[in-house]
């Protein structure tokens, strides 16, 4: 479909935008007549070149032409478009100027463009706006834009009433000197001269007032941009690697980078314009103005130096191939990925970056902490920032980076004060950039993250690196902080929970499983405890080994149950006291999945409820470890378990609590019952595998 037809289905707030791009500067009515034509045509190669905007120039006025022949022929010259009036318009406005069309047109598809792209469409197509944050800062930079439009157009203005007030003083004058009775108008002309000189001043005070205006508010969205918008993706990107489903998108950001980058260098390229008119036609009238542009000049510089420094990020953190889901554990000898990214994305900067990966630069740890591990990486491995094909983000990708530890520990050294999953470390990403005879000095660091010798040190490496993302901010590097680790509070560790169970099993923990994990973690609210309510990181990952049970649980879940975990079908979460108390008032043979508490390795259970003589029981079955789990479904299991009692047999398992018929909950998991030993069989009577109990 249409740029122009997308644009129409916005709201009136981002049609007013779209509006606010063409006013005074070309009519929305030819741009919404000839929308098809328009956007067929390459205004960004003819904005930079003569000819081709002089054939896009008369190719629209033949345009113009027949769509008035066409309306002629069809009688509708009454109910049509004003097609000549349009065609007067390009000619009175461009013909001597094709330039400045082709100029303005491909400036406003592009803006159309990224107003469309500032849209994000939901899964069923529906436009939904940006935060309203990010709108006004959307706002912001693109009346920055506009403003340093009218910049150049007002500097071209100036230029070309300089040359015209240039010519006619040397042209006037050599007259004058070959002809007498020119003498006579030599006053007129004198006077029109000043005329001309009193604008050429107006102009030139119309520019400096502009320039101060573009240089503060790129001052301001600069700030915005490093100091707030910047560091918030940081926390988000934080927390989306320990399990948050929030968005650690870039791609707003990439467009403000760009898009201010883009204006400072503009400015800096009118402010050079504006010496060299200076210097050609010096203003009597403003002596200090060499000063001022210098100071502007310098001004410009710092707030491109700010921009471009921060415009380097790691897009996507130090992941493992075998952990997808646990990025910042590495492993030494075993491959791991990481990305960088240039927000700046602009062609001038193709492939002239080069990044380089350190692995714990500048870190003081090294020093402070005695036994503290250094590693390097096992070969030197730099990469040229370019275009993704898929994304045409400005990236790098590192994917064949692994570690090796450096043998810099001698016999009979201290010992670490850090365990090795408590001993954090950074990876750091170096270039140089240089650009308009000035050097850059960027670099982006990883999140802090450990390196791990065995598999086994996994489930504790990513305690750690839950916890420090946590207690410390986006922009922390305490690689320090297990030395004196900070506690966290309920209202920080549960969502961290929460966010455990979503990533493996696509549904997070709801309130009442949370409660019981808080009573486990932080014990019953009558029990002594911290004063200040904080859970310290001893309690959660070594002393009771609380997280070592939610990891093995998280396991289970993973690998044997989580379309049962997705679908809500498992309670998990519940102590037996409570089991007990919900079952007691269901009817005989309700029953609820509960993993059990006493197994740390991950195990999972079934109580339900029976009658008896001396009334009603709640039973449960031996949970069900990995091992079993791994040869026997959990639906099969429930469909297959038999309880033998007083010389019968049956399943009591009817409904799953609170009330949904067994069928209905699990038919659609059971899978295909393991078949028996296939030799030798016809003399035997095949077996299966069924849960039994009595």
């Amino acid at each position: 479909m249409a740029q122009w037809q997308e644009l129409l289905k916005l709201d009136s707030a981002l049609q007013n935008r779209v509006r606010q791009l063409y006013d005074g500067r070309f009519p929305t009515e030819i741009r919404n007549q000839l929308s098809h034509w328009i956007e067929s045509q390459d205004w960004s190669s003819a904005a930079v070149n003569e000819n081709a905007a002089a054939a896009c120039f008369c190719a629209l006025l033949q345009h113009l032409e027949e769509q008035w022949h066409r309306s002629v022929q069809e009688n509708s010259i009454l109910q049509g478009p004003d097609f000549p009036r349009m065609r007067a318009y390009i000619v009175e406005n461009f013909q001597a100027q094709p330039l400045n069309l082709a100029a303005i047109l491909s400036e406003c598809l592009k803006e159309e463009k990224q107003i469309l792209e500032s849209v994000t469409m939901t899964m069923g197509g529906s436009p939904v706006v940006m935060a309203p944050q990010w709108t006004e800062l959307d706002n912001r930079v693109m009346q920055l834009k506009l403003q340093l439009l009218e910049l150049k157009k007002e500097v071209k203005v100036l230029e070309d009433l300089s040359e015209k007030l240039d010519f006619i003083r040397n042209s006037w004058q050599s007259k004058v000197e070959q002809k007498v009775e020119l003498v006579q108008s030599k006053a007129l002309v004198e006077q029109e001269c000043l005329k001309m000189a009193r604008s050429i001043s107006q102009t030139k005070q119309v520019v400096l007032q502009r320039l101060v205006s573009v240089l503060n508010e790129a001052a301001g969205s600069v700030q915005t941009l490093t100091g707030v918008e910047l560091p918030q993706w940081r926390r988000r990107q934080q927390r989306s690697c320990i399990g948050s489903p929030e968005d650690a998108g870039l791609d707003l950001l990439e467009k403000w980078f760009t898009a201010v980058a883009e204006v400072l260098l503009g400015v800096g390229e009118q402010l050079q314009q504006l010496q060299v008119q200076n210097q050609r036609f010096p203003t009597p009238d403003f002596p200090g103005l060499t000063d001022s542009m210098a100071e502007m000049e310098k001004f410009s510089r710092r707030l491109t130096r700010n921009l471009l420094t921060s415009a380097l990020v790691v897009e996507k953190q130090p992941v493992m191939q075998n952990l997808p889901q646990r990025p910042l554990i590495l492993k030494t000898g075993v491959r791991f990925k990481v990305t960088v990214r240039f927000l700046v994305n602009l062609p001038a900067f193709k492939t002239l970056i080069k990044v380089k990966p350190v692995f714990d630069k500048d870190v003081e740890e090294v020093k402070t902490i005695s036994g503290f591990r250094q590693f390097d990486f096992s070969r030197d491995d730099a990469k040229v920032l370019d275009v993704d094909l898929s994304s045409g983000a400005l990236t790098a990708a590192f994917e064949h980076l692994s570690l090796k530890e450096k043998k810099s520990r001698v016999k009979g050294s201290c010992e670490s004060q850090l365990t090795v999953t408590e001993e954090l470390h950074i990876i750091r990403f170096v270039t140089q950039l240089q650009h308009n005879g000035e050097t850059f000095h960027i670099q982006a660091s990883s999140l802090p993250l450990v390196v791990v010798s065995s598999s086994n040190q996994v489930p504790s490496a990513w305690a750690a690196i839950m916890w420090s993302n946590m207690a410390s901010g986006a922009d922390s590097e305490n690689l320090s902080l297990f030395l004196d680790p900070p506690g966290l509070t309920w209202q920080q560790l549960a969502p961290l929970l929460s966010w455990q169970f979503l990533s493996v099993g696509q549904r997070p923990l709801d309130q009442d499983q949370l409660s019981m994990l808080q009573a486990k973690i932080m014990g019953d609210p009558g029990d002594p405890g911290d004063p200040d309510g904080l859970i310290h990181w001893n309690k959660f990952s070594k002393d009771e080994s609380v997280w070592i049970w939610i990891d093995g649980i998280l396991d289970l879940i993973k690998k044997f149950v989580w379309e049962l975990w997705r679908d809500g079908c498992i309670m998990g979460f519940v102590s037996k006291e409570r089991t007990r108390s919900l079952l007691r008032e269901k009817p005989v043979g309700t029953f609820l999945i509960r993993f059990s508490e006493s197994i740390l390795d991950g195990a999972i259970t079934f109580s339900w409820v029976e009658q008896s003589a001396g009334g009603k029981r709640i039973h449960a079955v031996e949970p069900y470890t990995k091992k079993e789990l791994s040869v026997l479904s959990l639906p099969n299991a429930i469909y297959n378990y038999t309880l033998a009692t007083s010389g019968r047999s049956h399943n009591p398992l009817v409904y799953l609590y609170p009330d949904t018929p067994k069928d209905a909950a699990f038919a659609r998991y059971r899978a295909a019952e393991p078949s028996p030993p296939s030799k030798n069989t016809k003399h035997y009577i095949p077996w299966e595998i069924a849960p039994f109990s009595m």
